[in-house]
């Protein structure tokens, strides 16, 4: 992904706002009929295990054994505990001439809730770290422990979680590939997967498929996270951002959950708003960046911390159970 700067602290809008056609209500402390929330714990311990397993692999660099060995890992976790899996093989070319197979995986829950949401994160590594402060080190590929597997374990613990406790809504999971094997220079060269995605999810998901938001997860694991609202999240999706962040603050993430505007992020998001699906972006932004090890060798299991990714996956499990 590619950040851009934007003076861009747009004010929060108003506590209800329509999305997609639904009203969205942030009020805390009730729900839509006024019944009290509910809680169905997610489990930081058990989503660090899956972010570990992914790390196991190594690099999850396209076009390796271990991108193909996280495939099977991810699809085998998603058939456990989602009723339907969907996978798509689709070939993409790379900017700077490479061909590429992608694959993207759906897990449904709840494949007949007409009321739907969509979480999504990339699961492939970066090729080169070439960020590293040490210039030798640019050719090494990026273990990518925040950046992707911490996205990826959240979306799989919470997958966990609504097989052992059914939502009353349904949610899909979309786990996307060939995000991160861009040039800085060319912001159509990103997320080639979730392009591939956008193209052709109607084939497969159906024809009337319009979930009411997607959330994005990029690198939500790190110490000493800060989400802030992202440009094209809070341009296209404001309540959305809302509901996310007053949710977070509700249940105590209000350290991680800033409300001061970020800049603006060519990630994932951006391809699901131009296919018609209201999408925000939770990433870690930090100044003129991203977390200290995006891009280099240093994104290893030593940057993760189990209590951001609690901050995230327990505010995206507290909408999941109250929308």
């Amino acid at each position: 992904m590619k950040m851009t700067l934007f003076l861009a602290n747009m004010a929060f809008v108003a506590m209800t706002l329509s999305c997609n056609g639904r009203t969205v209500n942030t009020n805390s402390g009730s729900s839509d009929n006024g019944a009290a929330q509910q809680f169905v714990e997610f489990v930081a311990d058990s989503a660090y295990h899956f972010l570990q397993a992914q790390c196991e692999f190594g690099p999850r660099v396209p076009q390796t054994p271990a991108h193909t060995a996280c495939a099977q890992y991810i699809q085998s976790r998603l058939n456990q505990f989602c009723d339907t899996v969907h996978v798509q093989q689709v070939n993409v070319t790379t900017f700077d001439g490479k061909n590429l197979t992608a694959q993207n995986m759906v897990g449904v829950i709840n494949p007949d809730a007409t009321q739907r949401i969509l979480l999504l994160a990339h699961w492939d590594c970066r090729p080169w770290a070439d960020k590293d402060e040490d210039p030798t080190k640019h050719k090494e590929s990026v273990m990518g422990a925040n950046d992707a597997a911490s996205g990826t374990a959240v979306i799989l613990e919470l997958a966990r979680i609504m097989h052992e406790n059914r939502p009353a809504i349904g949610v899909d999971l979309l786990l996307v590939d060939v995000e991160d094997w861009g040039d800085y220079d060319n912001e159509d060269s990103w997320a080639l997967g979730t392009q591939a995605w956008a193209r052709d999810f109607r084939s497969f998901m159906g024809d009337s498929y319009a979930p009411s938001f997607g959330i994005l997860l990029d690198m939500v694991g790190a110490h000493g996270a800060r989400f802030a609202p992202e440009y094209y999240s809070q341009y296209n999706a404001p309540s959305v951002v809302t509901l996310v962040w007053e949710t977070a603050q509700d249940a105590g993430f209000g350290q991680f959950f800033v409300q001061d505007g970020g800049g603006g992020v060519t990630d994932d998001h951006v391809v699901v708003n131009k296919a018609g699906i209201p999408c925000i972006d939770i990433i870690d932004m930090r100044g003129d960046g991203f977390f200290d090890g995006w891009h280099t060798t240093h994104d290893t299991l030593d940057a993760i911390d189990p209590v951001t990714l609690k901050a995230v996956g327990q505010t995206l499990s507290n909408i999941i159970y109250n929308f």
